[in-house]
């Protein structure tokens, strides 16, 4: 049923989607339509934007500047609970979208909108993680998503209507794969990367070099972390976006961060997803090897159990919900001990540790050392060991 709305703010991107949409929402719902962006760090891809909205029909554009606020307040607390989802994607797009929606809604409330809409398709989780987010805020917000509403049935009908509207567009037939970036990822999926056999374009990536590509040299870097926070690199103290851009080029060069996965979307089908995350994947690399030697095993192995159930609240787009924010504040708890530097190699596509130190480390060579020591009796452990297996012994002589 359609909405009677008189002005909706359209989280826009000028891609194919959301460039139809916006012409689309004015022509059917006879609205004002305001385009709204978060500037996350898509770089060039900003700068056609105000043109391209007010050529499409946007009243107006915001591209607000959220670079500080995602690394800050999305990125680094993902990567302090070490967030992975299925053992492989480090999240990227699942931190930004509560982001953009979030901002969305503050830009709904300045213009007295009606109504937020989206280019999130029926299929995927960007949908749910928009909506979760807008429903947090604004609980009694309209909110209009065309993929659910409208009469096409895939991007080469966007395809054919841009054109015939006379909305410029980037994607074609022959490369119609989609790509979302930000300052921690570029994901890619759609078109030819649907059929997993077949490998991703050689041509597609646009942050890492091919890892064959890259230099014949390792390349040895230091960060530093306090209390679970990367603050420098080679000893040299950064804020959080300028930070992740230095890690950015420096794993680029060296092809770390290409990931080639079938997920498993919220709604219940499998995706192929490809993923670059260059800085975001020796940070986390990093900060494992930090905790390593600083946290105590029991909250280690506490905190290691919920990261998957974690991950799988932010992916499916509850990162604003009740249960999420006491799994950060668990996390934050855990992470109080976690300063230090860990040393990192890096070669054609891997990312390992080169040595990590902590004035908070719990790693003392007189315990772990193989050498003659005074502080551990190795006696002591038969009965430990003993004890340990008397249920182990108890079954196995009822069983005789």
């Amino acid at each position: 049923m359609k909405k009677n709305v008189k002005k909706i703010v359209l989280a826009y991107s000028g891609g194919l989607d959301t460039s139809a949409i916006l012409r689309w929402l004015i022509d059917n719902y006879n609205a004002e339509v305001i385009a709204f962006t978060a500037d996350l760090g898509q770089g060039e891809e900003l700068e056609p934007l105000h043109e391209k909205a007010r050529k499409t029909g946007a009243s107006k554009i915001y591209i607000e500047d959220a670079k500080e606020e995602f690394v800050r307040d999305f990125v680094f607390p993902a990567l302090k609970a070490n967030l992975v989802y299925e053992g492989t994607y480090l999240l990227g797009t699942s931190i930004a979208r509560p982001l953009i929606a979030k901002k969305q809604i503050e830009v709904a409330r300045r213009e007295n909108a009606d109504a937020v809409a989206h280019g999130a398709t029926g299929k995927g989780n960007d949908q749910v993680r928009f909506e979760l987010t807008y429903f947090a805020f604004e609980p009694q917000i309209t909110v209009i998503a065309p993929w659910r509403e409208w009469t096409f049935k895939s991007r080469t009908d966007l395809i054919t209507y841009s054109r015939d509207c006379g909305i410029p567009i980037t994607v074609t037939e022959e490369k119609p794969y989609s790509s979302d970036r930000n300052l921690f990822h570029i994901s890619y999926e759609g078109g030819i990367l649907e059929d997993p056999w077949n490998p991703p374009p050689a041509d597609m990536f646009l942050l890492t070099v091919a890892p064959e590509r890259a230099p014949d040299k390792s390349t040895f870097i230091e960060v530093e972390f306090e209390k679970g926070v990367p603050i420098a690199v080679d000893g040299k103290r950064l804020g959080p976006v300028e930070l992740l851009t230095s890690l950015n080029e420096i794993a680029g060069k060296n092809g770390i961060g290409r990931v080639d996965m079938v997920e498993n979307r919220f709604v219940g089908m499998k995706s192929r997803g490809v993923y670059e995350t260059p800085g975001g994947t020796i940070l986390h690399v990093a900060h494992r090897a930090l905790e390593s030697i600083t946290l105590d095993r029991e909250i280690m192995h506490l905190r290691d159990s919920l990261v998957p159930r974690y991950a799988e609240l932010v992916y499916y787009g509850f990162w604003f919900a009740p249960e999420t924010e006491l799994m950060r504040k668990i996390v934050d708890e855990t992470q109080q001990s976690v300063s230090g530097v860990v040393r990192l190699k890096l070669y054609k596509g891997n990312c390992t540790v080169a040595g990590r130190k902590s004035p908070r480390s719990l790693y003392h060579p007189d315990f772990a050392t193989f050498e003659r020591e005074t502080v551990y009796n190795q006696a002591d452990a038969e009965g430990f060991i003993r004890l340990n297996a008397l249920r182990l012994r108890i079954r196995a002589m009822l069983g005789k």
